[in-house]
Order: C-alpha cells, then sequence, then structure tokens
C-alpha cells in the first residue's frame, strides 16, 4: 500500500438519499492515518457520508475533498468494504483479490505472488481456490478486507463490516482490521452501531444525528486500540449523545 495516507473532509456539506434530506451542513475533518468511527442512530447519514467520500453521492451543496481536492467520483485511493457479501460468486478468493491488483495496473505475472501473500496476511492460507459461497461469513469478509487493501488505497471506507459476524469472529475481525492498518498505514473510516466497537477500534468517534442532521458529538478516544483502558467515560458520553439524538427516516 501506498505509505501516504489520505486527509478527507467533508465542508458544509448537504447530503441527500433518496430525494431525502439526510445530513445538512456537516463539516468534519478526518486526519490523514486515522481510524474514525463514525456512529449514530438508524437512518442518521452514517452510510450516506461513506458514499460521499467513496465518490459515489455528489453533495447536494458543499464540498466532499481528499487531500484538499474536490471528489468527483470514485478513485482507487479511496477503497469500499461493505458489510453484505460484495465479492463476485464466480471467483475464487485468489481471484477476487487480483481483481483489485489488475484495476491497479499490477502485471499478470505479479498479480498471483501478492495476492497469495495477501491471502496469508489475512489468515486463509489454503483458501485461494475457494468460491465465496464455500466461506464463512467471517472468512468471505477476511477476502473483502484483503480486495480492499490490496489495491493499495490511501483511504479505507468500511460500512459496518463486522455487522453481520457472531460476536468472536467480530473480536477477530477488529484485531486483525488493527494489525493490517498498523502494517499497512491508510485513513479509514468505520462505520458502526457497537459503541464498545466504536471504542476498540477509533482514533475518534464522530456520532450524527443532531437535531439540525449534522454532526452531534466528536470524542477522541484515550489511548487508542490499547488494552486495559478505562474508557467508560467516553462510553457514556456517546450513549447519551446517542439517547439525545433524534431518528431520521433516511437511510
Amino acid at each position: 500500500m501506498s505509505s501516504t495516507a489520505m486527509g478527507l473532509r467533508l465542508d458544509q456539506v448537504d447530503l441527500r438519499y433518496g430525494g431525502a434530506p439526510v445530513l445538512d451542513g456537516l463539516t468534519l475533518d478526518i486526519r490523514a492515518g486515522e481510524i474514525l468511527v463514525l456512529t449514530g442512530p438508524s437512518g442518521c447519514g452514517k452510510s450516506t457520508v461513506l458514499r460521499a467520500l467513496a465518490g459515489l453521492l455528489p453533495p447536494r451543496s458543499g464540498r466532499a475533498l481528499a487531500d484538499g481536492d474536490a471528489i468527483t467520483g470514485p478513485s482507487r485511493d479511496r477503497a469500499m468494504v461493505f458489510q453484505d457479501n460484495a465479492l463476485l460468486p464466480w471467483r475464487t478468493v485468489r481471484s477476487n483479490i487480483e481483481l483489485a491488483l489488475k484495476l491497479r495496473g499490477e502485471p499478470r505475472a505479479t498479480r498471483r505472488a501478492q495476492a497469495e501473500r495477501w491471502i496469508e496476511e489475512v489468515g486463509l492460507t489454503g483458501f485461494g481456490d475457494y468460491l465465496p459461497k464455500s466461506l464463512s461469513g467471517g472468512m468471505r469478509q477476511r477476502v473483502q478486507l484483503a480486495r480492499g487493501l490490496a489495491g493499495a488505497p490511501r483511504a479505507v471506507l468500511m460500512d459496518e463490516p463486522c455487522g453481520a459476524l457472531d460476536t468472536p469472529t467480530r473480536m477477530t475481525m477488529q484485531r486483525l482490521l488493527i494489525q493490517t492498518w498498523q502494517t499497512h498505514p491508510a485513513t479509514v473510516v468505520f462505520v458502526t452501531h457497537d459503541v464498545d466497537e466504536a471504542l476498540t477500534l477509533g482514533d475518534r468517534v464522530a456520532v450524527l444525528g443532531g437535531t439540525d442532521r449534522a454532526l452531534h458529538s466528536l470524542i477522541a478516544v484515550p489511548n487508542p486500540r490499547g488494552k486495559d483502558v478505562d474508557r467508560s467515560a467516553e462510553r457514556a458520553e456517546i450513549l447519551a449523545a446517542l439517547n439525545r439524538s433524534p431518528r431520521s427516516a433516511a437511510a
């Protein structure tokens, strides 16, 4: 991956989904190289923010920026990892990962070797020839992570990638994400409904869903990703913000 992570910014953006207003006048700076977690009640616009940062949803007004330049469409510098199974079902694990390398312009001769390294990195050695239907949900998420990161993005946008996993598998994926991020630095924007997951992963936690459909709170996490740290105060602050956030009908 690129050694230079990407700074992202939403500058007074007005975002709509299906014609309905979701976020109005949202300003949010995402520091290069940090893990920023987005949380908030259902319908507050978390996934909509990711779509704007990915270049899939242009703001009605305001600007979405990457390193100060306007985001005008998708870019291989910004990878998406989804909650649902976004793998190509007719491609093997290896072939799904190789696709990201192909789009990056890697020659055929080197794609397989790089894909094999990623397979090993996410703990799927021996599964390179498997189709997605033959894998568990947690294994498919590992492939998605490998495919997203193999394209050498400078920012990774993750839409509840652990949301459908059982608790032990979710914890394994969290550890894998942290280990991979430490080895291959990138800016990560991670959406979750789970407050404990937010505090486990994030440098900062942004709570969406304010009364003006904007940012409710931005909470710094003490000693991010450190072990045996008391984050009860931050947990209480996030829960209080969530309890005060009105729910929207938007996605």
